[in-house]
């Protein structure tokens, strides 16, 4: 029945669902510079308490700028000490990464069913990439979904600049998160992530060199 579902049903539940991620966004973004993450127990659409452990918070990767990449951390159901740790880039110009979350590989699904004007239905996703693996959702580049700059000229970055950013990013989120330095890591994404993947892959293992 989702595939079914037409297209200014689907913009509608897209919106919904990003205006209360926002609040989400929202807390993170007035606490002071790198405040610490936001566990996130509740969404609103989902029966219960979340089945899975979700994180989400800013991290500032451009100083001058005061430019922040927003993310989402899904921790693995399996073993997470041990179950590998995954960067997802969604692509696009700037498509917000809850693309990925909701309707790729991401432990969340919308329920497709007639639009009442209520908060739309979510169901838990059985078979999420989070079974086998942790997951770090970042939109990015700034301006993608809720990573924003304080300076306007923040949001002028390409494939080279946005590319170094995320390593900047992962260098300031292992270190708030050490306990999964010793995971094994990947990077992945899909469309336009398929340019910043390997470029970023590259300039990780010239460090790890």
């Amino acid at each position: 029945m989702e595939a079914q579902l037409s297209r200014p049903l689907m913009a509608l539940r897209l919106i919904f669902l990003l205006c209360f991620f926002s609040a989400l966004a929202r807390c993170c973004r007035f606490l002071a510079a790198e405040a610490a993450p936001t566990l996130v127990t509740r969404l609103p659409g989902l029966d219960g308490a979340l089945p899975f452990r979700l994180e989400t918070g800013y991290v500032i990767v451009d100083e001058e700028k005061g430019s922040e990449l927003f993310y989402y951390f899904i921790e693995s159901e399996g073993d997470p000490r041990r179950d590998p740790v995954v960067l997802w880039l969604t692509g696009g110009d700037r498509c917000s990464v809850l693309r990925a979350l909701l309707f790729e590989i991401g432990p969340l699904k919308i329920i497709g069913e007639p639009y009442n004007g209520t908060i739309p239905r979510l169901r838990y996703h059985p078979y999420s990439w989070t079974k086998v693996a942790s997951i770090l959702f970042v939109d990015s580049p700034v301006g993608a979904g809720f990573s924003f700059s304080r300076n306007p000229t923040g949001y002028h970055v390409g494939e080279v600049s946005s590319s170094l950013q995320l390593k900047k990013f992962l260098t300031k989120w292992s270190t708030e998160h050490p306990y999964y330095i010793a995971n094994h890591f990947y990077i992945g994404g899909d469309s336009a992530g398929g340019k910043i993947v390997p470029f970023l892959a590259q300039k990780i293992s010239e460090v790890c060199i």
